[in-house]
This record gives C-alpha cells, structure tokens and sequence, in this order.
C-alpha cells in the first residue's frame, strides 16, 4: 500500500469516511486498457432490474457475495440461488439496520458472471479491502465482501428515485465504499455525514454544527468510504435534469464485514 492510502486509511478511521478518486483504483490495472474496463462496468448499469422490494421508488439493483482472504488478496464469488421469478438471486441481509426493511432478508437478482469476472471491479475492491483490512478484525481472518450495483432512474419531471433508507442511517457493515459510475441528468444525490446519534433523521433535523460533511459525487468513480461505527450516512433522492430525457445516476457500493463462522 502507499503512502498516500495509508494515510487516507488513518484518515479514514479517525473521522469516519474518506474521498476517493478515479487514479486511486487504477495503479493495480498494469497494461489492461482501464477505458474499455470501465466501459463494460458501465455497461453492466444499463439493464438492472428494479428493486423487487420498492418497484415504485424508480430504483434498480443486483448484488453479490464473495470472500476476501487478505493475506493472499483473493477474491472468491460465491454461488448464487435460483428464484422462480427472478431467475440467480443473492441473498441479503442487514438485521436491524435499514429501518425500512427490519430483520428481513431480501433476495435481489445476481450480478452476471460478466460483470463478476471484470478485472476494474476486482481492483476497486482490493483497493477497498486494503482500506478496509486495516482493521484488524478484518485483516486476520475470512472477509465477507457485499457488491450493490444500484441506479436511480427517473424518466418524468415529476418524478423522483429515492435511495434506501431515505435517511441518515448505519449499515451494519464495518466499512462501506461508495463508487460513482455515471451521472446523467439528474439533481438531487447529495452525500451527507454526520454522528452516529443522528441515524434515522433526515439532515434537515439535524443541526447544521453536527454535518460534518455534504458533498456531490460527480465524475466517473469518484468514490467515499465510511467506518460505521464512526459516522451516519445519507444520499438524497434524485430528480430529472432540465434535458427531456431520462435522468440516471450508477453507483457501485462495497461492504466488508467479518466472515464469522456459525457453531
């Protein structure tokens, strides 16, 4: 690792999230061509289904599961599920964490093997995972790596995508990296940080002195990473642009989290 990512690294566990952008993930690449990479990643956004759980919110999605051994920095997927009307699913689950879906554990179509084998998608996330595995729960032992394709969408005025949950929340997940992939058309998807004690408040509840940060992700894999147990996070909703055509924003999101074995 570099010196500049531990010092992002440090930075990111002091204040509880750090910014990222596009040269960060693109070192590991070597000769491969990082245009036509991403190209395909992009591609990948294109034709995600909506969100079987909120088919009215104008969002989309798929996710996977894989396994990070850290000392070797191999990634493996794991096998998804057939569903009879989502076709390969992956499961997910969040305990209490998303308000609006408490303890339940949702299935959401799978990411292709594809998208899964894109050598740009590997490198994002073991450049997460070195981040990430600086804390050593993480760095000793099995990693369970979570990845959301997730698009907002809205093709009418009047319409508006609405991330979930629509508030100041935690994940549950030790550390979460948030990956811009395109933004086309929109207003709106705006990051906010603020305390813990904030979560399920929306930022206008919350005093202004306690926002520690607000900002838009706007170019091409500009990125953040948070560590949970530090910080709230939010995304507002997103609306149509002033162009007459549909208003889009991707965002590529990754989770680790202890693999802990059950007995």
């Amino acid at each position: 690792m570099t010196t500049v990512a531990v010092e992002a690294t440090t930075r990111l566990m002091a204040k509880g999230f750090e910014r990222y952008d596009c040269e960060d993930f693109l070192e590991g690449l070597g000769d491969r061509d990082a245009d036509a990479l991403f190209g395909q990643l992009r591609d990948a956004f294109t034709e995600l289904p909506p969100d079987p759980y909120a088919e009215r919110a104008h969002r989309y999605r798929r996710y996977g599961r894989a396994v990070l051994v850290p000392w070797e920095q191999s990634l493996t997927w794991l096998p998804t599920h057939q569903d009879p009307v989502l076709g390969p699913v992956t499961e997910y689950y969040q305990g209490d964490h998303n308000p609006e879906h408490p303890g339940r554990r949702r299935r959401f179509p799978a990411i292709s093997a594809a998208t899964r084998a894109n050598a740009l998608l590997r490198q994002i996330i073991l450049f997460d995972a070195q981040e990430a595995t600086q804390l050593e729960s993480l760095r000793n032992g099995l990693v369970h790596v979570g990845v959301h394709l997730l698009k907002l969408a809205v093709d009418g005025s009047e319409e508006e995508a609405v991330p979930s949950p629509n508030v100041l929340h935690q994940d549950g997940e030790p550390f979460t990296f948030a990956h811009l992939i395109s933004r086309d058309n929109v207003t709106g998807g705006v990051n906010v940080i603020a305390p813990p004690r904030c979560a399920g408040l929306h930022p206008e509840e919350v005093s202004k002195e306690l926002i520690q940060a607000e900002f838009t992700l706007d170019r091409p894999l500009d990125s953040y990473g948070v560590y949970d147990p530090q910080v709230s996070h939010y995304v507002s909703p997103v609306r149509r642009g002033t162009a007459a055509r549909r208003g889009e924003r991707s965002v590529l999101l990754v989770d680790f989290t202890p693999y802990v074995p059950h007995i």
